[in-house]
C-alpha cells in the first residue's frame, strides 16, 4: 500500500492519502476521503456550529425536548425525540436498568429514553 495522491471535492486541491490514514479508514470501515484535511475541517466546523439543517431540525441549535413520565417507575423526564405513544418511553435511570438486564447490549422492547446518544 502506498500513499495516494486525491483531489478534494470542494476546492479541487489534491492532498497525500497516506499509508497510515489509508490503514485507519480501513479499520475504522470508512471510505476514501473525498475532501482535504482543509475542507473536512471547515465542514465539521460548520456542522458542529449549527451552519446547516440536517433532517428533524439537527445542527440547527437547541435541541427540542419533551416532557414525558417515565413508563416504569412514573418520575417527570425530558427527551430529545417525540414520544409517538405506541412504546413506552423510560428516565435514563430505568433505561439504563433495562439495557443492564440485556445480555446482547439491545434495547429491550424497543424502549426510548433521554440517555440516548446522537
Amino acid at each position: 500500500m502506498a500513499d495516494q495522491t486525491l483531489t478534494c471535492t470542494d476546492c479541487g486541491k489534491q492532498f497525500t492519502f497516506t499509508e497510515s490514514e489509508q490503514e485507519f479508514y480501513r479499520s475504522k470501515g470508512f471510505s476514501t476521503p473525498g475532501r482535504c484535511p482543509d475542507c473536512r475541517a471547515a465542514r465539521k466546523a460548520q456542522r458542529e456550529s449549527g451552519g446547516y439543517g440536517r433532517g428533524g431540525g439537527y445542527g440547527a441549535g437547541e435541541r427540542q425536548m419533551y416532557q414525558v413520565v417515565c413508563a416504569q417507575c412514573g418520575k417527570n423526564t425530558e427527551v430529545p425525540f417525540q414520544p409517538r405513544g405506541d412504546r413506552p418511553v423510560y428516565c435514563s435511570d430505568c433505561f439504563r436498568a433495562q439495557q443492564g438486564g440485556s445480555s446482547s447490549g439491545s434495547r429491550s422492547g424497543g424502549s426510548r429514553s433521554g440517555s440516548r446518544r446522537y
